[in-house]
């Protein structure tokens, strides 16, 4: 039976939702994005609600919270403060913490502030450096088959080529499923002219020109003392090179490939991927 509603914050109301139930320790889903909504991450949440308590939510801006028309808001500092926020309303004292592309960054950003009650955390298909993300994705768009990758990297979005070449990246390195599933085509359109999006990355998936382009987490990873589980799938567009450099951080992190999945192996590789995720929080609940 899953429980879903809304916590009142200071600048609008964000939608939540806690399914599953038993002793288990909690564990909370960051959405990707950023400005994404948590819809593509409901395959996970089934899985994980069979052994204990699941909370998910739509943050501020996003999806089926408040929309408030305000750039200035939309920081990685306001995130991480609603991440200690959501976690108080929601009585998440002690948990276990998954955060999924953006929802990877946002995690690695709030774990380095040293907060309390983080048992463990999955950082799946992420980056500890936005930079260095640039870097990786570049590679990929310029081995796509012509001339899709000439096209993004002009970044003319009035180019009559640049849907197709959008298409091509994204079944390679975003989700390899065809057709996509319909969390995943919601999810997408959740992101058509969001906000949030465009204030923090900017107008495409491929040259990062908002506020989070500079940033990087890279010599604080060495704070994330807690045992993390690092998982990609081998087409990823956050793939092995980001996710090699987190392990190489974070005292306490293991590495897990999915060689069938790009960026949404928990969909892609859905039973699979969930019994991996819960055998590691198994080893790490109270």
């Amino acid at each position: 039976m899953a429980d879903e509603g809304f916590i009142e914050l200071e600048h609008g109301r964000v939608w939540y939702r806690r399914s599953g139930g038993g002793a288990r320790l909690p564990i909370l889903l960051l959405h990707g994005g950023p400005g994404a909504a948590a819809y593509y991450l409901e395959p996970l949440e089934e899985r994980l609600a069979e052994h204990r308590p699941v909370v998910v939510y739509d943050q501020l801006g996003c999806g089926r919270s408040d929309m408030p028309d305000d750039p200035s808001l939309w920081t990685i500092d306001y995130f991480t403060g609603e991440v200690d926020r959501m976690r108080a309303a929601l009585g998440l004292a002690e948990c276990h913490l998954l955060g999924q592309s953006w929802g990877g960054w946002l995690s690695i950003d709030y774990l380095c502030r040293e907060p309390q009650g983080i048992r463990s955390v999955v950082l799946a298909s992420t980056s500890s450096s936005m930079p260095f993300f640039g870097e990786q994705c570049r590679l990929l768009i310029e081995a796509l088959p012509a001339p899709h990758g000439e096209v993004l990297l002009a970044g003319d979005r009035d180019d009559p080529r640049y849907p197709a070449a959008e298409i091509a990246f994204y079944t390679r390195h975003v989700c390899r499923l065809d057709p996509w599933p319909e969390c995943m085509l919601k999810t997408a359109a959740s992101l058509d002219g969001n906000q949030v999006y465009n204030t923090m990355n900017g107008p495409n998936e491929f040259t990062v020109v908002g506020n989070l382009k500079d940033w990087s987490r890279d010599a604080d990873l060495h704070r994330i003392t807690i045992p993390t589980l690092c998982t990609y799938g081998r087409h990823d567009e956050l793939g092995e090179p980001c996710s090699l450099r987190i392990r190489e951080g974070i005292p306490r992190a293991e590495l897990v490939c999915f060689e069938e999945s790009s960026h949404v192996a928990h969909i892609e590789e859905a039973d699979a991927y969930a019994e991996t995720v819960e055998a590691f929080l198994r080893r790490h609940d109270p």
